[in-house]
């Protein structure tokens, strides 16, 4: 059988507070014809379905409406979903009765029986070919939190061991329902060690001092690991079988050169055949002018050389990060970048600027002594000339004044 492997869609989520629904939609639109064209017998989403806790009415439509067309245009699909850690747990569950008629299964939460036990059975989720055959076993398990793992006597790091034994209990009734032939297959939200992270857009998850976890946990009867969390695509361990296969849009500008991707996965029997990694095409593109920070004047003539298509539609514009490197503060840096884009079909998201290394200054202050006798005029002359190598000039000096007169005085 055939599943598609994909997660971090982060619906919701904005870049540099421009609204991203036209790529969203345009990946799931993708997504929709790719189940199609690629026969696929299942969809599994690893996390992170949302870019916060509290998503906007427009966010969940959009999520729920694919939901709907993904089972509309591919019968047979089974859909499995779990949380990840910029999710709620109880929002995503809250239509579970509605989805189930769609096939599709939801876990935010670990599930638990009265007497507070852990509720295997909804954590193992069957998954049936186009003939209804079950073909695998998945332990849909969601990120979890140290509430939501068993409690292990006497474990060196209870967190780490108790997702191990979550893990391991999960399997174990995997394996006591599966018959020759069927596939095991792990869902999971967290960060493995080794794993390599997206500058710029990952929220760090450390719970009790533990941020990463060891591929150990995953049993060698696990076909595959379909994993969450981590943007970029990579193979955990170097193993193949134990996949992130990162988010489907660029989450910030550190990505402009990175492809993303979903992953096609084949079983034959018990084991992942084939892995294919399946590239997504994005729909807005992303800017860094110039490749590597330069002067303010090549800067600009770069920006006023661009020549791009134009879209009438304002959300197929390009995102654009300008990189500057100064020698001093310039406070009109942001109004002539402007004027170089002005008429250009672009999106201004990001100025970053950064400053030429400077030799280090010897005029500071030798000592706490001496810097007690300084004035706040003085540090902030004396801390000006060490960043950028001159004295600050008279309109800096003067809005420093300005600003210390607006200031209430501290009593001693």
């Amino acid at each position: 059988m055939r599943f598609i492997h994909t997660s971090d869609w982060h619906l919701g989520q904005t870049l540099h507070n421009f609204e991203r629904g036209y790529e969203h939609q345009a990946f799931l639109d993708w997504l929709l014809a790719t189940l199609d064209s690629e026969q696929a017998e299942a969809l599994l989403i690893s996390g992170d379905i949302f870019d916060t806790a509290n998503p906007s009415a427009a966010s969940q439509k959009q999520f729920y409406r694919f939901l709907q067309q993904a089972k509309a245009r591919v019968p047979h699909l089974n859909i499995v979903i779990i949380a990840g850690n910029h999710d709620s747990p109880g929002r995503l569950e809250a239509p579970g009765p509605l989805l189930e008629t769609l096939d599709a299964t939801v876990i935010g939460f670990v599930p638990r029986l009265e007497d507070g036990s852990i509720n295997l059975q909804k954590l193992v989720v069957p998954i049936k070919n186009k003939t209804g055959e079950v073909k695998a076993w998945c332990l849909a398990i969601p990120f979890l939190r140290p509430g939501d793992v068993p409690r292990v006597e006497e474990a060196n790091d209870p967190y780490m061991e108790g997702i191990t034994e979550l893990y391991s209990q999960a399997l174990s009734h995997a394996q006591s329902l599966r018959q020759p032939g069927q596939a095991i297959i792990a869902l999971g939200h967290c960060h493995m060690v080794g794993g390599e992270i997206s500058q710029e857009s990952e929220r760090r998850i450390v719970i009790g001092g533990t941020e990463a976890l060891s591929a150990n946990m995953f049993d060698a009867s696990v076909a595959y690991a379909a994993l969450g969390h981590l943007h970029l695509a990579q193979k955990v361990g170097r193993q193949e079988h134990l996949r992130y296969c990162g988010s489907p849009l660029p989450m910030s500008f550190a990505e402009v050169g990175y492809q993303h991707q979903v992953l096609r996965v084949d079983l034959t029997g018990e084991v992942a055949s084939d892995i294919t990694p399946l590239f997504v095409p994005r729909a807005v593109q992303l800017m860094r002018v110039p490749a590597q920070p330069a002067a303010i004047d090549e800067v600009l003539a770069a920006l006023a050389a661009l020549d791009l298509p134009n879209h009438e539609d304002k959300a197929q514009h390009a995102y654009l990060e300008v990189r500057v490197q100064l020698d001093a503060p310039e406070p009109g840096l942001r109004a002539r970048i402007e004027a170089a884009l002005e008429g250009k079909p672009v999106r201004l998201a990001k100025i970053e600027t950064s400053f030429a290394p400077r030799q280090q200054n010897d005029s500071a202050p030798a000592s706490l002594a001496e810097l007690e006798k300084l004035q706040p005029d003085d540090i902030f002359a004396q801390l000006y000339r060490s960043r950028y190598d001159t004295d600050a000039p008279p309109e800096i000096t003067a809005a420093f004044a300005e600003i210390m007169l607006a200031a209430p005085e501290v009593q001693p």
